[in-house]
């Protein structure tokens, strides 16, 4: 899995004033924990963070903070604001090269399914699967095969299998599906 690196400055915890001030000067207040260290609330800049945030890829990534702290992290939650959508706070779940890493991973579908040649309408319900691995077999990406897919068929998350990855999305997940179109049901109901 690709690495993302990401600045910080540690601060102090506040009250809402003095997190109001950190957001008006462009920086948005986050926080660190897991691997049973203590918190640390920490601030980055906010175009920095739309790196990580306004993508659909996931990372692995490298913080620094400026007291000379490193840390590997997963981002593990993000409060946005309702009307602008702009990071109003942020979550990140440290995490090691000896223990698996749970991440959500984008799912790319690929081939050309039987059921779409025979003119039914490919359809893809899952963009992101929850899996867990170690730190240096993570994917990028879970690319999914759909070149056997038949009309009425589908592939969910059980059917999928990966070396030495384990998915933790329940695995009744409808990744793709084939669904007829009008038209093949009005041919099938012809004959």
């Amino acid at each position: 899995m690709k690495h993302i690196e990401l600045k910080g400055c540690v601060r102090a915890a506040g009250n809402k004033a003095v997190v109001k001030a950190i957001r008006k000067e462009g920086n948005v207040p986050c926080n660190i924990y897991g691997l049973g260290m203590e918190n640390v609330l920490f601030t980055v800049s906010a175009k920095d963070l739309k790196t990580i945030t306004h993508t659909p890829n996931s990372y692995i990534i490298d913080l620094e903070l400026d007291n000379g702290s490193k840390f590997f992290a997963v981002l593990h939650e993000v409060q946005y604001h309702p009307v602008t959508d702009e990071a109003l706070h942020v979550d990140f779940l440290a995490v090691c090269e000896s223990k698996p890493v749970a991440i959500d991973v984008p799912v790319i579908v690929t081939g050309h399914s039987e059921g779409v040649k025979l003119g039914g309408k490919l359809l893809v319900s899952s963009r992101k699967l929850r899996i867990s691995a170690m730190m240096d077999k993570l994917p990028d990406v879970l690319e999914v095969d759909s070149t056997n897919l038949m009309i009425g068929k589908q592939i969910v998350a059980g059917d999928l299998n990966f070396d030495g990855v384990t998915i933790l999305s329940p695995k009744a997940t409808i990744i793709c599906s084939v669904r007829p179109t009008r038209a093949t049901q009005q041919a099938k109901n012809e004959k």
